[in-house]
């Protein structure tokens, strides 16, 4: 059986991270009762949440709690839907919210160094200042890389990019008894022994606490449009799919019926550009516009041909600007509120 935190643990956790890295009060822990998921009865506050800074830190926490058999739950941003991060058992939620540096980006091998906690967004606005970009999207940019690395995240760009698995080069995991071990590495190729990388990678923290990611990067797109495709049936949007998946290898392609819609817009106040019973919502990258606008005209002759209820390839809605992609991803993120 597990052990309850008591005033002692406290004192041990706190000599450990400070008492500002120790949270107890009742009312804030409800905050790490678990995650988006929709059904609150699932929750389960801890007794109390540890805010690591380093990964010795993390092994120090990690060390108390094996020896006097504390329950210890990783926690990310907790932007799952699945309840992954519940603390079903109480005891410890360890939040790597704080340990959210970014290390190095190296432009010229492509490659990122940085702590578990820092979130996608803040990545994503590293890379690109360096003309570079972190494929996986998982809708939230709020997420933290940690708990990309944990679930193996991907996301509606996983039709073109494939998931996080794909980009993970190195981590740095605290082992459930604090031993603090490095896999991989920012090196292109390993063939050396078990992949112990890929047996973490996905593991949601069940094996040990991932505390540092070294992920590789990809040049950033010149430009990208999204582009909506109207149906009468959801049937339909859904046979064309292959045929565009074969000739065109869009970024992202997600199916949506109509009746989500209304809902969202009406809480966000923006309108969906197009009205019809089912669409297609397509997103499409490439190193110019007319490259894009190529691949475009030509998912739109596809899309007419499995029944897309326009007329020609002119009546398309094409989100061009990033205010009109802006609109059309928000409401497309909210349909999972």
């Amino acid at each position: 059986m597990y052990r309850k935190v008591d005033e002692h643990i406290i004192e041990r956790l706190e000599a450990i991270v400070t008492s500002k890295g120790v949270i107890r009060d009742a009312e804030k822990l409800i905050d790490y009762a678990g995650d988006e998921f929709p059904d609150p009865s699932i929750r389960r506050p801890p007794e109390v949440v540890v805010k690591p800074r380093t990964s010795a830190q993390v092994s120090e926490i990690l060390k108390l709690a094996s020896q006097e058999r504390i329950p210890v739950t990783p926690r990310g941003a907790g932007t799952g839907l699945c309840g992954g991060c519940v603390p079903l058992y109480g005891g410890i939620v360890l939040s790597l919210e704080e340990m959210n540096q970014i290390l190095e980006i190296d432009g010229q091998n492509m490659i990122t160094v940085a702590e578990a906690g820092v979130t996608l967004g803040n990545l994503q606005e590293a890379a690109a200042e360096a003309g570079l970009f972190f494929p996986p999207h998982p809708g939230d940019e709020s997420a933290q890389l940690g708990g990309l690395v944990n679930t193996n995240a991907s996301g509606a760009r996983a039709v073109k990019y494939g998931g996080v698995r794909n980009y993970v080069k190195g981590l740095e995991v605290v082992l459930p008894t604090g031993e603090i071990i490095t896999l991989g590495g920012k090196h292109l190729k390993d063939s050396t022994g078990y992949s112990l990388l890929n047996l973490l990678i996905g593991s949601e923290g069940t094996l040990g606490v991932v505390t540092k990611v070294v992920l590789s990067l990809l040049p950033k797109p010149q430009a990208v449009y999204t582009l909506v495709v109207p149906y009468e049936s959801l049937d339909s949007a859904i046979k064309a799919v292959p045929e565009i998946r074969n000739k065109a290898l869009p970024m992202a392609i997600e199916f949506i019926e109509h009746e989500v819609i209304p809902p969202a817009e009406e809480l966000l106040g923006k309108r969906w550009p197009c009205r019809a019973k089912a669409y297609l919502m397509i997103m499409v990258d490439g190193t110019s516009d007319a490259e894009v606008l190529r691949i475009l005209e030509s998912i739109g002759d596809i899309c007419l041909r499995h029944g897309a209820a326009i007329q020609d390839v002119g009546e398309l809605c094409i989100a061009d600007t990033p205010r009109k992609q802006e609109d059309i991803l928000d409401i497309r993120s909210s349909l999972y509120l």
